[in-house]
């Protein structure tokens, strides 16, 4: 199998399917929520979990077993059932109609998977073995945990802040690659995880110093 295309997915709003009702369908259905997509979910059975979302209004929840009616308007899907020679007529239909489907557990077939996530607010660091071993994936995202503290997060919103102002500014690309060079380059991480919010400012200035010149 060809090695795959790294890619971060906008799922607000889109409509994604999860076929099943245990345990695994519900965590991807949580996942799914978590990034805000339209989820409709067909299963005979369902969980607790599941009926309160279906009650919240979360999900659209089909009782039933899966009909291809189901894919219209699908941009992704995850099929889960306990049923192998299900899963892989689930994702024939969604090959030829264009959509995107993980089989749980069977790679083959599986158009993208899952990686083990280490989100520090808009900093996410996604950790994949194409389906190979789940849980070496999620042993690395343990160990880096403590390598990436959360103070990351808060430093990726600051310096998208800045370049921000950066862009309204009339500064040549040289020159804005500098300055990005340079914050990224100063010590402000280290101040944020020490807590001197008085010499983060300064440090900015002093990055910043050409936007008044």
């Amino acid at each position: 199998m060809a090695h795959l295309y790294p890619i971060f997915l906008n799922l607000a709003g889109k409509n994604c399917l999860v076929i099943g009702g245990g345990r695994v369908a519900e965590r991807k259905i949580a996942t799914l929520l978590e990034y805000e997509a339209r989820v409709r979910v067909v299963s005979p059975d369902f969980s607790p979990a599941m009926q309160a979302w279906a009650e919240q209004n979360l999900i659209e929840l089909r009782v039933r077993f899966f009909e291809p009616e189901d894919l219209e308007d699908i941009f992704l899907v995850f099929t889960a059932t306990n049923n192998s020679d299900t899963n892989r007529a689930i994702t024939a239909r969604c090959r030829e109609q264009g959509i995107l489907v993980n089989a749980v557990d069977d790679p083959p077939n599986c158009d993208f998977f899952v990686p083990a996530i280490l989100r520090r607010k808009s900093l996410c660091l996604a950790i994949s073995t194409e389906g190979k071993s789940p849980l070496l994936a999620a042993k690395l995202r343990r160990e880096l945990e403590t390598f990436i503290p959360e103070e990351y997060g808060e430093w990726v919103e600051i310096l998208g802040d800045l370049r921000e102002q950066i862009k309204l500014t009339d500064l040549n690309i040289e020159e804005r690659r500098s300055i990005y060079e340079s914050l990224v380059d100063s010590d402000i991480l280290e101040l944020l995880r020490e807590g001197r919010k008085e010499q983060i400012e300064e440090r900015i200035k002093q990055c910043m110093s050409c936007l008044q010149g």
